[in-house]
């Protein structure tokens, strides 16, 4: 074949290239989305949305979003008072004078909030510091702002020996001041 030929049939070819895909491209935009998102058209939905026309179309009808509801005091807000005692799940601010005990129910937490404060325990077993994951035993120091659990009652803190300052911890759960 001659080069005048091979060309001639390449301006043909890629002529009618260029005008059956302009031909094409007409129609391809016509099967395209027509409206934005978040139109009548095609609307945005949330998740809410979705479930709720889920439950009605399982026969569940629609659900209501319930209230928190807030625990009562019973009066039994404590504010350091001797032989005192209270077990609640709001945070309490108690006051500990040096010689004091302050005495935790089964699952009571303390956070000392400041004041040098050790561990009171009758038994070789200790008290969880939740902050830096290890047991603290009797007579150890207990850092402040650190979260200390008390599994079982009888456990407490008290005052540093040789402190002459009071404690002030929040307590959650039941405590007794001895």
């Amino acid at each position: 074949m001659k080069s005048i030929t091979k060309l001639s049939l390449t301006v043909i070819v890629l002529g009618a290239g260029v005008a059956l895909g302009s031909i094409f491209d007409i129609t391809a935009q016509g099967a395209g989305v027509t409206g934005q998102a978040g139109t009548a058209d095609d609307p945005v939905v949330t998740k809410s949305y979705v479930d709720q026309q889920i439950q009605k179309a399982l026969g569940g009808g629609t659900t209501t979003p319930t209230t928190p509801t807030t625990p009562t005091d019973n009066g039994n807000n404590n504010s350091g008072n001797n032989n005192s005692s209270s077990s609640s799940d709001q945070v309490t601010i108690v006051t500990v004078k040096p010689g004091e005990k302050l005495i935790a129910a089964a699952g009571a937490e303390f956070i000392v909030r400041n004041g040098h404060a050790v561990i009171y325990s009758a038994d070789s077993n200790g008290v969880a510091d939740l902050t830096d994951g290890k047991d603290v035993t009797n007579g150890q120091a207990v850092g402040n702002n650190h979260l200390m659990s008390f599994p079982r009652a009888g456990r407490g803190i008290m005052v540093q020996d040789g402190v002459k300052s009071s404690l002030t911890v929040m307590v959650r759960g039941g405590y007794s001041i001895q």
